[in-house]
């Protein structure tokens, strides 16, 4: 069904390592607002759209959510990447390295595991959107956050990115509410 591109979707590029940057970045790894979450929701909704159109959006957006957990994974690496006992312990990861090393485990910041209770899908279809367009707020808020939380430029242009991406899909899901709610409203003739 895909086609993987051994790429980023967006450069990702640190100034330096910061494994207390990395803390906070993993809340878009595996947090309640989080990529992985999203992806999931978004694949998992489009079963219930009634319309090739409406699955095809979440399609879209579902996968490139997945395109971003593949950066923010990239961000916590580079950030991480070298860092000593010491770093790791005065960032707050002490718990997460005695657990899993240097393995980037989907959590939050705060070290809480993922969880599918992060993931809502009611099967109706202008709920589920509603939903989706929610959810693409607090991401786009939850990036505003970590980029006031960082002073590199090159992790900010990345984090970027992402807010923006966010803004895309939070279109992107009004455009196809208002298509669904048409559709569902529209007399239907056999």
């Amino acid at each position: 069904m895909w086609l993987y591109e051994k790429k980023l979707q967006y450069p990702v590029r640190v100034s330096n390592p910061d494994s207390k940057m990395a803390k906070y970045i993993y809340t878009q790894f595996g947090g309640p607002n989080g990529e992985l979450g999203a992806a999931v929701r978004y694949l998992s909704q489009r079963y219930t759209m009634p319309t090739g159109r409406g699955k095809g959006v979440l399609t879209d957006i579902g996968t490139e959510e997945l395109a971003h957990w593949e950066m923010i994974a990239t961000m916590v690496y580079k950030l991480t990447k070298g860092a000593s006992i010491t770093d790791i312990k005065q960032a707050g990861l002490g718990s997460h390295y005695a657990i899993w090393d240097s393995g980037i485990f989907p959590g939050d910041s705060n070290g809480v595991p993922f969880t599918t209770a992060y993931i809502n899908v009611m099967g109706d279809p202008i709920a589920d959107l509603h939903e989706d367009m929610a959810a693409e707020q607090k991401a786009r808020a939850t990036y505003e956050n970590l980029i006031r939380l960082t002073d590199d430029v090159d992790l900010m242009d990345g984090l970027k990115f992402l807010r923006e991406r966010e803004v895309v899909h939070f279109q992107r899901f009004g455009e196809t509410l208002d298509y669904i709610q048409g559709y569902m409203d529209s007399k239907k003739a056999f």
